[in-house]
């Protein structure tokens, strides 16, 4: 799984940092967005992730599948 932010939406509440600070980090400021790691979610932090998406205020998060390339 991977985390996708909506930037239009986000509005800087900052829940998903409450929720998984080792995930996302919030700026300052009327015009704060929301910062997240890249990459694959792993497993130890997955739980705090999907939590920080639920409680997002603006639903500015949004968790999808890893895609695979076949060549």
């Amino acid at each position: 799984m991977r985390v996708e932010v909506d930037f239009d939406l986000c509005q800087g509440h900052a829940e998903c940092q409450a929720e998984a600070p080792d995930w996302f980090t919030v700026g300052k400021g009327s015009e704060a967005k929301v910062r997240a790691k890249r990459g694959v979610v792993p497993d130890d932090q997955l739980e705090a992730v999907k939590a920080a998406v639920k409680y997002c205020p603006t639903q500015a998060l949004r968790l999808v599948e890893n895609q695979t390339h076949q060549e």
